[in-house]
């Protein structure tokens, strides 16, 4: 079953998004997310990031905290980048550890912008984000992002943009150091293997790669580049696919498919 999409908006988004995500009618669209019906949620949420600008620089809670707010679970998340225009880079961490009062400072200085790890990043590198880790996607950047279902943002700086901080909460989260989680790479190094508390995402370029799949599992298939054929229907980017057992997928050259359970 193929997901419907829903157009998000941003400041930070694009107009010339792939054709293949549909009309925008000239739109600044930042996010397309997949969902699916009342019969057929699916427990992550997948998303399509397009970027312009640069997001704010952000944190996001880990269930305890968001349960503490009110919120149905916290967010962790990945990133793997589909393509970065030269000198793309994502912020992920600080360069050094922050106290909370360093950390309240700097944001409200605009100081944090120089203090955070700004990573050039290119085509198929991919990052694990937990709960608490600062960070910020550049402008000029395309990629898919897997993350628990919750839409939970804590903002701490936003480059002047009129939107609301939330620096308490964002402070009160943070953990404000640099970045160390191995689950990072290129996928020409190694293949993109993410294993977490609540989900998993591999890089698949073949058939014979999904032997690793589960089979009584819920599976996501995301055409990244090129086409797949799906039990003999056409995929491609901008396409998401949901099934409940693996189904008979087919490569066409230069083919290659994120799977997420």
């Amino acid at each position: 079953m193929k997901l419907k999409k829903h157009m998000v908006e941003k400041p930070w988004g694009r107009t010339d998004i792939p054709s293949a995500f549909g009309d925008m009618e000239g739109r600044r669209i930042g996010e397309v997310w997949f969902e699916g019906d009342e019969s057929s949620l699916f427990p992550i949420l997948i998303k399509w990031l397009f970027t312009s600008e640069k997001l704010s620089i952000q944190v996001h809670p880990d269930d305890v905290q968001a349960k503490a707010r009110g919120q149905a679970s916290g967010k962790e998340e990945c990133w793997f980048i589909v393509d970065a225009e030269p000198g793309a880079v994502l912020g992920i961490g600080t360069t050094k550890a922050l106290t909370p009062t360093q950390l309240r400072a700097a944001s409200e200085s605009g100081e944090i912008e120089h203090l955070m790890d700004w990573k050039p990043v290119k085509a198929g590198d991919f990052f694990f984000i937990p709960a608490g880790t600062v960070h910020a996607i550049g402008a000029g950047i395309t990629l898919v992002e897997v993350q628990q279902y919750a839409d939970i943002t804590y903002r701490l700086y936003d480059y002047g943009r009129p939107r609301a901080l939330h620096l308490e909460d964002a402070i009160d989260v943070s953990n404000a150091e640099p970045y160390v989680d191995a689950r990072s790479g290129n996928v020409d190094a190694g293949p993109l293997i993410i294993n977490s508390s609540y989900f998993y995402v591999r890089h698949v370029t073949d058939a014979g790669q999904l032997a690793e799949m589960p089979t009584e599992t819920q599976l996501a298939l995301i055409p990244v580049d090129g086409e797949v054929f799906v039990d003999g229907e056409r995929a491609v980017a901008g396409d998401c696919l949901i099934f409940k057992a693996l189904p008979k997928i087919t490569f066409g050259d230069g083919a290659q498919l994120l799977v997420a359970w």
